[in-house]
């Protein structure tokens, strides 16, 4: 297995497969949702996740809705030992029903969705975000926040928030009105991948005590123009998160063993390089 972190109680790989290319969401364009679409038929999902086990990494993230609830069962009762960070699903009209199924689906940790969060951030609604949280607390799981906007993670250090981890985007995609795919219904088109952001995400994440789990390291595909692209893009994250820190990373391996490409990567950072 891959080197590990700890959230509470809870034992993650510090490369955790992301869920966004499952649901069809590529932050790119509606061509490519729908390609993703095709691929990921629920056996095709399974078989990936089989093959993130195969090859030593513990954790999926998540969403939590409906059709991830049953994929996830047909997944565990398949043999599937892979640990579930799940992430709160916006469209649903009920934060307490969504968290209640989440729980009941096994997540081992949950966070609050970025989109969501970052809107009540910039809506001021701080008091709605962490009522939303509490909720989240009140099931004993390991609490997280997820978002895109750095000064949400320092606002939450300011005033001590009750959370035991964060989910954040390295790129900050929240600069635009913008509100997550599965509410608006089509691709957010033109979101802002800007280079700049990454070093002020990094410093954010280096900032806090609280583990943090770095996403969109490669820019929803933005960085996967070659190889050494893609291991660039590893070892800038790597070097630049804390040791209690992980990235998460979705794979379309139409044409090659994304799987097995990323994690020898990881590994090949951790046998020549020094990531603490």
């Amino acid at each position: 297995m891959l080197p590990t972190i700890k959230i509470k109680e809870n034992e993650f790989t510090r490369l955790i497969i992301g869920g966004d290319p499952f649901s069809g969401n590529s932050h790119k364009s509606s061509k490519l949702d729908e390609k993703m679409k095709n691929f990921y038929t629920t056996e095709k999902i399974k078989e990936t996740l089989f093959r993130a086990e195969e090859c030593g990494i513990n954790t999926m993230q998540l969403r939590g809705d409906s059709f991830m609830f049953r994929m996830i069962r047909e997944f565990k009762n398949d043999g599937g030992k892979l640990k579930w960070i799940a992430e709160t699903a916006s469209e649903y009209k009920s934060h307490v029903g969504n968290v209640n199924q989440i729980v009941e689906n096994g997540a081992d940790a949950i966070y609050h969705h970025p989109s969501m969060t970052d809107s009540l951030f910039k809506e001021k609604k701080i008091e709605e975000l962490k009522y939303r949280l509490e909720i989240i607390r009140d099931t004993e799981k390991p609490v997280g926040l997820g978002t895109h906007i750095p000064d949400v993670i320092d606002y939450a250090e300011k005033y001590e928030w009750d959370i035991d981890f964060y989910v954040v985007s390295v790129y900050n995609i929240s600069k635009i009105e913008r509100v997550s795919v599965s509410v608006l219904g089509e691709t957010n088109e033109g979101e802002p991948f800007h280079d700049e952001d990454r070093k002020r995400m990094y410093k954010t994440i280096q900032a806090t005590d609280k583990p943090c789990l770095a996403f969109k390291i490669l820019g929803d595909g933005r960085k996967c123009d070659t190889v050494e692209d893609i291991k660039n893009a590893f070892q800038e994250a790597f070097k630049n998160i804390k040791e209690k820190d992980a990235i998460i990373v979705g794979v379309f391996p139409r044409n090659k063993d994304q799987i097995k490409e990323n994690v020898e990567i990881v590994k090949s950072i951790y046998n020549h390089s020094d990531i603490d």
